[in-house]
């Protein structure tokens, strides 16, 4: 059968299971052990693989929680560790990024073909090399809290890969910045970031300064000013820690964007790998009146004493409560759930790894109601997928231009709240049909996850090539050779377990058996988690 008509035979079968997942509720029967077992590992990582299930239920919840609140604990596969080696460029430091990105801009200034093409072929190969370290690790790591906790804090700290720098900095700092400390504390969290250049770029603190403040003559590009700039300090309060209603005013942003002046960054370091510098001379050495406090001027120290204050604030407690929370339980989560989390954080110091443990040993997480179902993010759909139907992956490309297609490119967000996790952000028609095509192309086997990585590949992951990918058909000419095995049904409703329904069961044994997987893939059950 083509893959047109296929996929035409599929959405009919499937047209009245897609549309009740417009209101469908949880799939999950909380009563059996299996079914707990399958709602942990759900929402601890990017859904089961095959023998997932069965592990959990060997060791029990408990155990497995604490497997993955201590990554450190779970060596990483041979084979992933290998692939990951491969990849040149996300070894490379800040300084050393930037470096090769100037280089190109100023190739690409002289207006030649060849300058064009290395700043273009530059930008090409950190995208692919950055998706492969990321969903590589997403699909293969047995750390899968840790990768989860990875996308949760890349949204709530998030920087956008479409802008200037930030187009070779995105992986260093999810490297750097965000991984290292995704279970850790949330000041070590906060610090990293707000020192990172990719931070400091996007949300332009390196262009912030004093008033009357002028750049010393020859100083370079990134030693630009253009006075006191808002941008950093107003997201900082209200994104990374208080919260929109944390109960700051318009002066108090004022202040802090004073504080932080002089937080730079420096093209030419003194051994440094980062970019990050405090030039004195920016600094506005004026005091400021900021959250109640009078902050005498003591230059980089204001704004990392800033750091430390709203670090241990109750409001920032509440805000990072409500949101892990709402990605773990419920997109509206309980109240009472939200204070008591909310208390572990104040009582822990910010500690990441405790409040988690808090949360997950809830009643509310742990036994929750059948409308607390989470639907799918697109990043979560395609990771689940892949990782239930066990299928092999040295190719992330296919997934890239996936995920242009459901609206959700990787690094691809241009505000700076970053991508929702809620049902009312992804939940349409359109969306599930665009499900279903995937999971008919992954169920057939005719996504080319096998094809070796290539400068084919690097000028194939530009934003407007994933788009022209995921738009069109495979290519005729599909070399066989890049396909994977097509899914078998029975084993992925033996990985996946009580996720699927009896309704969904019934209607996936009576249909055509080229379509059974497609079904399950494209299923409402399947579409939450």
């Amino acid at each position: 059968m083509a893959r047109t008509e296929l996929l035409r035979a599929l959405l009919r079968t499937c047209a009245g299971l897609a549309l009740a997942a417009l209101g469908a509720t949880s799939v999950h029967a909380q009563q059996s052990s299996a079914a707990q077992a399958l709602h942990v590992v759900n929402r601890l990582s990017f859904g089961p693989a095959p023998g997932d299930l069965a592990h959990v239920q060997q060791v029990g919840i408990d155990r497995y929680i604490d497997e993955q609140l201590h990554p450190e604990r779970l060596p990483l596969p041979a084979a992933l560790q290998q692939q990951l080696a491969g990849l040149g460029t996300t070894r490379l430091s800040e300084r050393e990024l930037v470096a090769q990105f100037r280089q190109a801009a100023q190739a690409a200034r002289n207006d030649s073909d060849a300058g064009k093409a290395q700043r273009r072929e530059l930008y090409q190969r950190i995208t692919l090399e950055s998706g492969q370290a990321r969903l590589l690790n997403a699909l293969q790591s047995p750390r899968q809290l840790q990768e989860v906790m990875v996308d949760f804090w890349f949204n709530h700290f998030n920087v956008f890969s479409g802008k200037g720098l930030d187009r070779v900095l995105v992986e260093n700092y999810e490297r750097e910045a965000i991984r290292p400390h995704a279970l850790g504390r949330f000041r070590d969290l906060l610090g990293a970031t707000a020192h990172h250049a990719a931070m400091l770029f996007y949300l332009d603190n390196w262009l912030s300064a004093a008033p009357g403040y002028q750049a010393p003559r020859g100083a370079g590009a990134l030693a630009q000013a253009s006075g006191l700039n808002e941008n950093y300090a107003r997201e900082l309060m209200e994104l990374h820690t208080l919260g929109v209603d944390g109960g700051y005013t318009q002066k108090d942003v004022t202040e802090l964007a004073r504080m932080l002046t002089g937080w730079t960054l420096a093209a030419r370091g003194r051994g440094s790998d980062a970019l990050f510098t405090f030039d004195a001379r920016r600094h506005d050495n004026g005091t400021k009146q900021w959250l109640g406090h009078t902050v005498a001027a003591r230059g980089q120290a204001e704004g990392e004493w800033a750091l430390d204050v709203l670090a241990v604030h109750p409001a920032t407690a509440h805000h990072i409560a409500f949101e892990l929370a709402q990605a773990f339980v419920a997109d509206e989560p309980p109240p009472a759930l939200v204070d008591r989390i909310s208390q572990r954080y104040l009582d822990s110091g910010g500690d990441i790894r405790a409040v988690l443990q808090t949360l997950f040993a809830s009643a509310e997480f742990r036994d929750p109601p059948p409308q607390a179902a989470k639907f799918k993010t697109p990043y979560r759909y395609l990771l689940s997928a892949v990782r239930a139907s066990n299928v092999p992956v040295s190719n992330v490309r296919p997934l890239l231009a996936a995920l242009y297609q459901l609206g959700m490119p990787l690094y691809g967000c241009p505000t700076p709240d970053g991508y929702k996790n809620t049902e009312a952000a992804w939940l349409n028609p359109d969306a599930l049909t665009r499900r279903i095509g995937f999971a008919t192309a992954l169920a057939s086997g005719r996504l080319p996850f096998a094809r070796p990585l290539s400068a084919q590949d690097e000028r194939g992951a530009t934003p407007g090539a994933l788009k022209k990918i995921a738009e069109r058909e495979p290519p005729a000419r599909f070399n066989p050779d890049w396909a994977t095995p097509p899914v078998d049904a029975d084993a992925l409703l033996a990985t996946l377990g009580d996720g699927i329904s009896a309704r969904t069961r019934t209607a996936v044994a009576q249909a055509d058996p080229a379509l059974r997987a497609a079904m399950l893939l494209g299923s409402p059950d399947f579409m939450r988690h």
